[in-house]
């Protein structure tokens, strides 16, 4: 079935296709029509979850957690000063194994007061253990809500399906959803090793010593490593099944590149109209989209990156003080290899500022009139 849906709605749908159980909701513009959504769906019986309105975001995960620990499937949604108040239980879900599935609307975190998109609320979180997908549009964003319940429930561990505030969450596209056999058929239900219940009782989350707190990060660690083959394998699925292929990272015209461009998010498909414009004037450049954020994929990233002379990479974060996180990412994924690419780092597009094809196009020939890379990224668009 095709509707016209902004990528909020389509996470809506998608969880109703999941037959997540219990959704736990606090609203904060700009990921609200999400939640509101799935309320009338619940209120409807389109969706046959238990829909807890609670007081704040941190009670949203908490939630989670205990929904997720007696063996249901759950689901929240958050964006900026949201998430930030979740950081506390990011943590808890992830060392507790908890596959909870979460919407994150990128939008900037404040001050100054901003809700538009910026994903430094989401890459911030990159050390909590969560496994991070990254979207281009509400069709992707759909279809990536589906493969991160398969991976998260695969590894045992939590996942945050990110895009871009305004130009995903409130612009509408034509979106297949898919029927709820096939989805079925994709998406077993949730059968966790371990619950809470009576019939086997347990406890969760007790007090560590160190005598084994390692073993339990090791393990943890070591699941987020398989998480990224677990991946790869879940998006060659869905493709067989629904007939659209994603991947870690998304190369396009990159094979004879001299500068690869690397985005991530709605930026991709401008970034697309400029590579096809800039290679049609003889200009050998190419484009890779970081879909797979967490766990980072090292392997990919060396093997479509390493062989290009320069990288240029467009952040719509900051880590202050350190630059561009993907940037971050990627200069030490590349750090041992013999021929490593010159690595350009730019700041664009924070607080919802666009990227424009001007904006790429400035950054690709600044690139390529390097000699070398400077030693600090350079902000693009920035006004004087």
């Amino acid at each position: 079935m095709r509707k016209l849906l902004t990528a909020n709605h389509a996470v809506s749908h998608a969880v109703r296709l999941a037959r997540v159980e219990v959704i736990a909701a606090y609203p904060i513009t700009p990921q609200t029509p999400i939640v509101e959504e799935l309320s009338e769906m619940c209120a409807s019986g389109a969706l046959a979850a238990k829909f807890i309105k609670v007081e704040s975001e941190h009670s949203a995960m908490a939630c989670c957690i205990g929904a997720e620990s007696a063996g249901a499937r759950s689901f929240t949604a958050t964006s900026s000063q949201g998430l930030a108040l979740m950081h506390e239980l990011l943590h808890w879900a992830a060392g507790a194994r908890l596959p909870i599935v979460m919407a994150e609307v990128n939008r900037a975190l404040g001050p100054g007061w901003n809700i538009w998109a910026d994903q430094t609320d989401s890459l911030a979180q990159r050390d909590t253990g969560w496994l991070q997908f990254y979207c281009e549009s509400a069709q992707e964003v759909l279809d990536s809500v589906l493969i991160a319940y398969r991976v998260a429930e695969q590894a045992s561990l939590p996942a945050m399906v990110a895009y871009d505030a305004f130009f995903l969450s409130h612009t509408a596209e034509v979106v297949e959803v898919p029927s709820q056999e096939s989805v079925d058929r994709y998406l077993p239900p949730y059968r966790p090793k371990l619950e809470l219940g009576v019939e086997a009782p347990a406890a969760f989350g007790a007090l560590t010593s160190p005598d084994y707190f390692m073993e339990f990060r090791l393990k943890a660690e070591q699941a987020m490593e398989a998480a990224a083959d677990m991946a790869t394998q879940a998006m060659e699925e869905f493709a067989g099944l629904f007939g659209r292929r994603y991947y870690p990272l998304e190369a396009y015209s990159s094979d004879d590149a001299e500068l690869i461009l690397v985005v991530t998010g709605s930026a991709a498909s401008t970034a697309r109209v400029v590579i096809d414009r800039l290679r049609g004037s003889g200009k050998r450049v190419g484009l890779v989209k970081v879909k797979l954020f967490r766990p980072s994929p090292k392997e990919e990233i060396r093997r479509l990156l390493g062989r290009a002379a320069k990288v240029a990479i467009v952040d719509r974060n900051l880590s202050l003080g350190a630059g561009g996180i993907v940037a971050q990412e990627i200069a030490a994924a590349l750090a041992n290899e013999p021929a490593r690419p010159a690595i350009h780092s730019y700041i664009a597009g924070l607080g919802g500022r666009d990227i424009t094809e001007e904006t790429l196009e400035e950054i690709v020939e600044d690139a390529l009139s390097q000699v070398r890379a400077r030693p600090r990224p350079l902000w693009v668009g920035v006004r004087s």
